[in-house]
């Protein structure tokens, strides 16, 4: 019968003792399930803590569920994909069945054909698929043991599909030694810290022994286990008769710490030799090949009957001989053994191994086998092997297998080499620090520029992905400086890498400047490349913007955006260029551009499954709906965004994103605590990020009517004069001036609408200058240029500055006396505003009509906005006209979780039919009965 994992004799208790606030969680988990949900479950704790054991006690009250059960093993965390082709092996014949995407993924990912390199979240999403395909049938119960030995791509897939699942009738159960390494892959999912047993449950345990144990002796072996249950049991196990019955003194301390692992060896160093040698054999095998195990067995002149005496004894199951009874035996007896014998065991595997179906194994195993030293045969095999792990998408296994390459490899440039190609698969794969390890490895022998760019340009890759930008556009100017004129394209692509962080830090840059960037940027010209023409000529004019002036940089920009929007290729999956598109529209004014480009680019991200590149193009789309007074729609794609940073590990997820939207709808606590937190960030190099925050802040004062506060933020934000919102607070200051009696400041930042509107020549450029002129007009002029910037502003999909205008127009026909007109402005302006949710400007309104002599009604609250952002985004997604299929392969869930969502949206819009939500969200839409 089994205990904890641990087999024991048949006194002890069949029974689960205790655990009933994890049994609890467990009841729920399967109930969760049965219901036709889903959910995941994280148990943490020591070895020994009854971990293993309370996945039988799920495997045991889920009879009516299809259980799914792997125990990882520590031998194979490098093999990527390996845990989850083992987990996924009985549902294969399925995998047909998946939208091409992610079937191409999977099959790559798992080595079934070959293909491009799997992307891991495409993966990640053909894993969650699979699964929700197959609990349809049955519902279905993962339990994962060992988890903290996972590959890092099995890991990641497994995490991703728990953390989206929803409506799919599935349940993961992971055991883990500890929180997995600060990777963050399970921080997202419900977690149970497993503890010791109390002190009376603890003590029912050791009574179930078949030795007496004293009452005082017991009090010592559960304070000095902590109330463990395999160390409880092992160390009654391992004491003398006359030490637990309090004759003979217990050892001081007890030797807990090292108890169970010494205590193991020694029951392996008491069995016979052959036997001995079959054990460690198996410790250093691949779990899931047995016939790898008894080929090598034979080789080293191992019968089958050897493993009989384990059996007997305890250290392997009866029903399952090549399995042991607990993974702490394994680990206990391969690191008991000589350095000698492991390496005679590797041998002899490696030799069994099929040299075609099992090179990987085969290399790894050799390697294992090697002596310390050089072995270039050996590298050579390990940097093969590498190479197909990377065809597979397996970059941690091919940064692994790179690695270990290196120990072997004598030339040092060589050795260098494949040190930076582990640092950059190790970024592959999105672990960041792993890459700086290999890096400060490869430091001491890298030779010549080309090497150290590569170094330069992985380090700074790595600091951008943990958002730490100050110092990165000063390591790629480095880097680019290093390379020179030997390759045209990569020196081209590091420079525009380099002006992409500058613009992010402005003013936060260490070691060089974003003008000194943009200098050299428009210096160099963009490369002649006719597939990137309109993504270059981009980088081109935000450089010459900033370097030259905006006389310079607005004619390329412009040229840019037209051959963008003409067909003009706009990135590739691990580019975030939506950012840099965003700063180009804001600078021109062109929301329509801006709308286009960035949908064609999140279409693109979907269907690539790049996570990190929609990511950014969300937030950016997030903007554009918001300038529309769509902010239901931003808070969607807000939300969106938040969801893939903790599926991707994305540390810039949070309110930070929602200044904008906090600002508009009046939510001031939240605004000012968002904004102390980017004050936070300016150490990290986020200059454009407090920049952004004083526009937010603008635009929060100027709602509350608070003019002389407003003035000063939008002050710091015009003398800094950003791409991304240095002309979107022109009009702002110029409102803030005027309503202080500066009328110097306003004609100032008119100056420059004059300057920069013409040149732009957009309807919100336009519109947004006759507004600035109107502001700091009289008479008959001032009354033409506000109807100009309404009739403008109502050309594009900026209906926030259309009611703006109105607002404004409507408050200077009221200080005219025109008491009717103002009405019919500010009765409009105060409906868009409330219907919008842009709640100080909505009162602001209201207060201009109530002193016209009219009351504003509220209008009644409608049923769409009772949605959840993910119901509101599936609603939208199918009044366009998408299948439940096609929704659910846009935002990386299932068809069911898609199902319960549009069910949700049916009950709470009262509606019956899919045809009918496009009205019931007030949307235009294609939506038919699918």
């Amino acid at each position: 019968m089994v205990w904890n994992g641990v087999q024991q004799a048949s006194a002890r208790p069949l029974t689960m003792i205790g655990r009933h606030t994890e049994r609890e969680a467990i009841g729920r988990l399967l109930d969760t399930v049965r219901d036709g949900l889903s959910g995941a479950l994280v148990l943490t704790g020591e070895p020994g803590i009854g971990k293993t054991r309370l996945l039988d006690h799920a495997a045991a009250q889920a009879a009516e569920l299809r259980v799914v059960r792997l125990t990882a093993v520590e031998q194979e965390t490098g093999l990527g994909f390996g845990a989850l082709h083992r987990l996924l092996r009985p549902f294969l014949n399925r995998v047909a069945r998946l939208p091409e995407p992610q079937q191409a993924a999977l099959n790559a990912a798992l080595g079934l054909v070959k293909g491009l390199p799997a992307d891991r979240y495409l993966v990640g999403l053909a894993t969650l698929t699979l699964l929700s395909e197959v609990a349809a049938d049955q519902p279905l119960l993962f339990l994962v043991d060992d988890a903290q030995w996972l590959d890092r791509e099995s890991a990641e897939a497994l995490a991703f599909a728990a953390r989206r699942l929803h409506a799919d009738s599935l349940g993961l159960i992971f055991a883990v030694r500890e929180v997995l390494g600060g990777a963050g892959l399970f921080d997202a999912l419900s977690a149970h810290a497993v503890t010791g047993l109390p002190e009376s449950e603890a003590r029912i345990l050791l009574s179930f022994g078949t030795r007496r144990v004293d009452p005082a002796v017991a009090d010592r072996i559960v304070a000095g286990t902590g109330g463990n249950p395999l160390a409880l049991l092992e160390l009654a196990d391992a004491l003398t008769a006359e030490q637990l019955s309090g004759i003979a003194p217990l050892p001081e301390p007890l030797p807990v710490g090292r108890l169970l692992e010494g205590h193991f060896q020694r029951l392996v160093q008491a069995l016979p030799s052959e036997t001995e040698i079959l054990l460690l054999l198996l410790a250093a095998a691949p779990s899931g090949d047995m016939g790898t195990m008894w080929r090598a067995a034979g080789r080293l002149g191992l019968s089958a009957r050897a493993v009989e005496p384990a059996v007997a004894a305890g250290i392997v199951g009866r029903g399952v001989p090549t399995a042991f009874r607990h993974p702490l035996i394994r680990s206990a007896v391969y690191a008991g053994a000589e350095p000698g014998e492991r390496r005679r065991m590797h041998a002899a595997l490696a030799a069994a191994c099929d040299a075609v179906r099992d090179a990987d194994r085969r290399a790894w195993h050799r390697a294992e086998a090697a002596s310390e030293g050089v072995d270039d045969q050996v590298a050579d095999d390990l940097e093969a092997a590498s190479e197909r792990a990377r065809s597979r998408g397996g970059y941690s296994q091919q940064a692994l297998f790179l690695s270990r390459a290196a120990d072997f490899t004598g030339a040092p440039g060589k050795r260098a080499e494949r040190l930076l190609d582990a640092a950059q698969a190790h970024l592959m794969s999105g672990d960041a620090s792993a890459a700086q390890t290999a890096l400060d490895l490869a430091d001491a022998d890298m030779r010549g520029p080309v090497m150290r760019t590569r170094e330069l340009r992985i380090r700074a890759t790595a600091q951008m992905f943990k958002i730490v930008v100050a110092d990165v556009p000063a390591m790629l100017m480095d880097a680019a400086n290093r390379l020179g004129p030997q390759d045209p394209r990569l020196t081209w692509e590091l420079l525009c890498e380099a002006l992409h962080a500058a613009l992010v830090a402005h003013g936060c840059t260490q070691g060089t400047s974003l003008t000194e960037v943009a200098a050299t940027v428009a210096a160099a010209g963009r490369h002649s490349d006719a597939a990137a023409y309109g993504r270059d000529l981009l980088m081109e004019g935000l450089a010459r913007r900033v370097a030259e002036g905006y006389e310079h940089g607005a004619p390329v920009l412009r040229t840019a955006l037209d051959r963008l929007r003409n067909g003009g290729e706009i990135g590739d999956a691990n580019s975030p260029f939506a950012v840099m598109l965003s700063m180009a529209c804001d600078d021109l004014w062109d929301i329509r551009a801006a709308r286009e480009l960035t949908d064609r680019i999140a279409a693109a991200d979907r269907d690539a499954g790049a996570l990190y590149s929609l990511s950014m193009t969300l937030l950016v789309q997030a903007r554009c709906e918001l300038w529309d007074g769509r902010f239901t729609e931003a808070e969607v794609r807000y939300a969106e965004f938040d969801d893939i940073a903790a599926d991707t590990g994305f540390p810039g997820g949070g309110d930070i994103n929602r200044l904008h939207l906090f600002a508009l709808t009046g939510r001031e606590a939240e605004l000012r605590a968002a904004v102390r937190r980017t004050a936070g960030m300016k150490g990290i190099g986020h200059g454009l990020l407090q920049l952004l925050a004083q526009h937010a802040l603008t635009l929060f004062e100027l709602g509350q009517g608070r003019y002389r506060q407003a003035i000063k933020h939008a002050r710091a934000v015009f003398e800094d004069d950003p791409l991304a919102c240095g002309n979107l607070v022109l009009p702002l200051l110029v409102e803030a001036a005027v309503r202080t009696g500066d009328r110097a400041g306003a004609d100032e930042a008119l100056a420059r609408l004059e300057e920069r509107g013409p040149r732009a020549g957009t309807p919100w450029a336009l519109g947004t200058l006759a507004l600035g002129r109107a502001l700091v007009a009289d008479g008959d002029e001032a009354e033409k240029f506000y109807q100009e910037a309404v009739e403008l502003l109502g050309q594009v999909p900026m209906a926030l500055e259309q009611a703006r205008s109105r607002l404004l127009f409507g408050e200077w026909l009221r200080r005219r006396k025109r008491r009717s007109e103002a009405r019919t402005q500010l009765r409009a302006a105060y409906e868009s505003f409330d219907a919008f949710g842009a709640v100080p400007y909505a009162e602001r309104a209201r207060l201009e009509l109530l002193a016209t002599g009219e009351t504003a009604r509220r209008r009644s609250e409608e049923t769409r906005f009772d949605l959840t952002p993910r119901e509101r985004q599936v609603a939208s997604m199918a009044a366009s006209g998408l299948t439940n299929a096609e929704i659910a392969t846009r935002l990386f869930i299932t068809t069911s979780t898609v199902e319960f969502h549009m069910n949700k949206v049916f009950r709470k819009l009262g509606i019956t039919s899919r045809r009918q939500i496009p009205h019931a969200i007030g949307e235009p839409g294609t939506a038919t009965e699918r």
